[in-house]
């Protein structure tokens, strides 16, 4: 088996790609990735390499303090032609029509290179107009805030509706860490939340592919193993602005995207913890709110998912359970409470459902078979990948990073809609997917309940 997890970032950007053993040819359209200190000042040079002449600038205030400058004093430096959009906002930006809308009503057509300078929301924007021009597409990262660098989606608002946007992947990653460590505080927390959601990605890919037979690969499972161990061990320093605590985010953030290129789907570093964030998301917008960085949430997502899977040991290790399970389903209490908690995208998640007949029963029974076959081999996978992550989710408790859904403003119903609610907003098996299938979805969601109480009623002491 090809070991990616020894490979330097760069060395997995062959254009030809791996030939692995799980079947597939892995490969990405990412063809540079710099991390490390002063990188910021290849950027002409990087330019150069992707044969572009005259890139197309997109920053905010802040990230044009962060790096823009830098950016534009070395092209000039190097002769290198440019025009620049910035939004002339320090407020957070929105990854929503009106900022694509201005992006491209400054875009200048004699421009060849769309380059991104800031985090997410700008790395999402400038993807999705490179697709709508058919330009490349590169950022230079101001945060270590997110996985989605070298990722082939944009996260948008779309009619208020959080949607993911499929995109070709950019061109070029630039991590200079020096600029990385002078990001904001929350961003620091947000990327450190997005890595040690690999903990629970992971989980969730094995266990789809053993109850559901979906594809898994074990070598791309282990270049994100490899990366989240590098980031809990690191949060620590990181938060110290350590610079090669730093580099150890960033690089497993690229790595992240380089995984899902890998494998063709968000699994590698998408699972339950990332459902709880999109949906308070989709709550905020459809109630006209503003939401954390996303980061931030899915590590909330994260501690959430490690209490309801260790309760889920629990109930699965007693074979009383398993036996007396209730398999009932009323159809007509789902919807409602479907409707009850999406509002206005209710319709759409609905109709998904019944097409992809999830909540089949005779496919529901056939799948609680597996899962009760398979239960020792369930613990183990258990084990194998979630042994350390309670720990973790303390030393970031320590550390002050948020943990529970109260300290980002989410109240106890919201968190808990959302664990009940995650396998209803994408056809994808998931952690809870499974304790509904076995019955004990809702036996868990009241476990859950009573543990947000009782951190509720320490927080008070």
């Amino acid at each position: 088996m090809i070991d990616f997890s020894s490979m330097h970032v760069q060395d997995l950007l062959t254009p030809e790609g791996f030939v692995c053993e799980c079947g597939k040819i892995h490969k990405t359209d990412l063809k540079i990735a710099l991390i490390g200190r002063g990188v910021v000042q290849k950027i002409a040079e990087v330019v150069r390499k992707l044969n572009c002449r005259k890139p197309f600038i997109v920053y905010d205030l802040n990230t044009y303090d962060a790096a823009g400058k830098i950016v534009e004093d070395v092209l000039e430096k190097n002769g290198i032609e440019m025009s620049r959009m910035c939004f002339n906002t320090r407020a957070r930006l929105m990854p929503a029509e009106w900022e694509l809308g201005s992006i491209i009503m400054h875009f200048d057509p004699s421009c060849d290179l769309i380059l991104g300078v800031g985090g997410g929301v700008i790395n999402d924007l400038c993807k999705i107009i490179g697709k709508a021009v058919r330009l490349p597409t590169a950022i230079v990262a101001t945060a270590p805030s997110m996985d989605g660098f070298a990722s082939n989606s944009g996260a948008m608002e779309v009619n208020n509706i959080k949607t993911t946007l499929y995109t070709p992947v950019p061109s070029a990653v630039i991590c200079d860490t020096d600029i990385l460590c002078e990001a904001p505080l929350r961003m620091i927390w947000a990327g450190i939340g997005d890595m040690v959601a690999k903990f629970v990605s992971i989980f969730d890919w094995r266990i789809s592919h053993l109850v559901n037979g979906e594809y898994y690969c074990q070598a791309i499972a282990d270049i994100m193993r490899k990366a989240r161990n590098a980031a809990a061990e690191n949060m620590e320093k990181a938060l110290q602005r350590d610079k090669e605590a730093i580099a150890a985010i960033v690089e497993g953030l690229v790595l992240a995207g380089i995984a899902m290129s890998f494998s063709g789907v968000s699994r590698p570093a998408s699972g339950l913890e990332h459902c709880f964030s999109h949906i308070w998301e989709m709550m905020a917008l459809e109630r006209g709110c503003s939401y954390d960085l996303h980061g931030i949430q899915v590590g909330v997502g994260t501690s959430l998912a490690s209490y309801a899977l260790s309760a889920w040991r629990k109930w699965l290790s007693d074979s009383e359970n398993t036996k007396n399970a209730d398999l009932s389903f009323d159809r007509q209490a789902w919807e409602d409470n479907v409707r009850r908690v999406f509002g206005n995208s209710a319709g759409e998640l609905i109709a998904s459902a019944n097409k992809s007949g999830r909540n089949d029963p005779r496919a529901r029974r056939k799948r609680a078979e597996t899962i009760i076959e398979n239960r020792e081999e369930i613990i183990k996978i258990m084990d194998e990948e979630l042994a350390s992550l309670e720990e973790i989710i303390v030393k970031m408790k320590t550390l002050g990073i948020p943990t529970m859904p109260s300290q980002i403003g989410i109240s106890d119903t919201d968190a808990l809609d959302a664990f009940v609610c995650s396998r209803d907003i994408r056809d994808r098996y998931l952690s809870t997917s499974m304790m509904w299938d076995a019955g004990a979805l809702q036996v868990i969601a009241k476990d859950m309940k009573m543990y947000l109480e009782n951190e509720v009623a320490v927080r008070v002491l």
